[in-house]
Formats: structure tokens, C-alpha cells, sequence
């Protein structure tokens, strides 16, 4: 079993890596929100312990970014914070399970191995606009009966573009649901959807990612070209 650690405290964490070893987790860990993202989309975890106080970008934060980017690794959210309400506010964001600072090691890993049993949660209903299909639950793409092999940034950026289909996204907006936190040039944007357009459009005559110009991407299927 793959488990994601992401807290903020060094010693802590140090503590959970070796327990969770100890336990035959294999371990990777963070203590920097941003990199949680980039590392859910570049790995498959059983389950993801998230810490809300970390630096970069809170634990809500990117546990809400993680199911907009169609990532639905079980999480249990870790804070040292108590009260219903920010229990809710967790759970609201789309975590699956909740524990405060102190607590039972034995609880925790009681806690990690019934997600792990569970799996992942129910995700949304696959997208479709036209014969394309964008399936969460798989992450996978097909133009009609055949599939479109993406990375998982590619999906990602579909995914996104297809949950607000018809609507026009900017590229700050699939920047902060897809990335998270990038300090680079936001036109990396233009690479992934060029590359989708390339995969998803060219060799079926389609034309799908729409550029408005000044304001970004619209997502809406069309007839075949001639």
C-alpha cells in the first residue's frame, strides 16, 4: 500500500514515515501543499494524510483542488485545529475522514487501513460533449469507441475544461485547479491544449477547445469538419 504524508511539523512527520514503514506503507511525504498536487497526479496512492496548516497552500485548499483535477484518492485530513465546524469544513472539501492533533497512532492507522479497504470514493458521472467522453472514475478519454491515451496532466486539464462545458475558463483558472501553484509562465496552458487538440480533435476531423481570444478556453463539441 502507497501513502502520501503532507505535514507541515518535521518531527511529526518523521514519526509517521517510520511508523507507517514500520506498519508496510510505503511512504512518500511533503511538507509543502503545491507539491501534494503535483505528486497525487504523478503517482497512485492508496490513500493521502493531509495536514491543514501547510505552507504553499492549505490542506483544504488542495484537498478541493485535488477532486476539481478528477483525483479522488481516499483522504484523511490531519490538523491540530478542533471543533465541529472545522470538521465540516474538511469534510466539505471533499476529505473522507478527519483526525485531530493529539492523536492515537493506533487510531490513525486503524483509520488508514479501513480507507484503503473502502478505496475511492463514488466520482461524478462521466462528461460527454458530442462522441467525446472524458470517464473519471477510469480517467480515460474516448472519441466515440476509441480511446485517446492522455497523461494525467492532459486529463487533468480536460477534465476541468469538460466539467465547465460551455463556459469560458481563463488560463489562470486552469492554472490554479489543474497545477495548483506555478510560478512559471502561465502560456504552459497553450501546451496542454494543443496537445489535447492534437489528440482529441486533429485525427477525428473535430473541433472541441475553443480559444476566445483575451479570456481563455471554451469546452463545446461541434460537427465533424468537412
Amino acid at each position: 500500500m502507497r501513502i502520501l504524508v503532507a505535514e507541515d511539523d518535521p518531527r511529526l512527520m518523521e514519526l509517521l514515515r517510520r511508523g507507517l514503514r514500520g506498519e508496510g506503507f510505503v511512504v512518500d511525504s511533503t511538507g509543502n501543499g503545491a507539491r501534494v498536487l503535483e505528486l497525487v497526479q504523478e503517482n497512485d496512492y492508496d490513500v493521502v494524510v493531509l495536514d491543514i496548516m501547510l505552507p504553499g497552500m492549505n490542506g483544504l485548499r488542495v484537498c478541493t483542488r485535488m477532486r476539481e483535477a478528477a483525483l479522488w484518492v481516499p483522504v484523511l485530513m490531519l490538523t491540530a485545529k478542533d471543533g465541529e465546524f472545522d470538521e465540516a469544513e474538511g469534510l466539505d472539501t471533499g476529505a473522507d475522514d478527519y483526525v485531530t492533533k493529539p492523536f492515537s497512532y493506533v487510531a490513525l492507522v486503524a483509520r488508514l487501513r479501513a480507507l484503503v479497504r473502502r478505496g475511492q470514493r463514488e466520482r461524478p458521472a462521466a462528461i460527454e460533449a458530442g462522441d467525446l467522453r472524458v470517464d473519471p472514475a477510469t480517467r480515460r478519454c474516448h472519441r466515440g469507441q476509441v480511446p485517446v491515451p492522455l497523461t494525467m496532466r492532459e486529463f487533468a486539464v480536460l477534465w476541468y475544461l469538460a466539467s465547465r462545458r460551455g463556459e469560458v475558463v481563463s488560463k489562470t483558472e486552469i492554472l490554479e485547479h489543474v497545477w495548483g501553484s506555478f510560478d512559471g509562465d502561465v502560456n504552459v496552458v497553450e501546451v496542454y491544449v494543443s496537445a489535447l487538440r492534437r489528440k482529441i480533435d486533429a485525427p477525428f476531423r473535430r473541433r472541441t477547445i475553443h480559444t476566445v481570444r483575451g479570456a481563455g478556453y471554451r469546452l463545446e463539441d461541434e460537427p465533424a469538419l468537412p
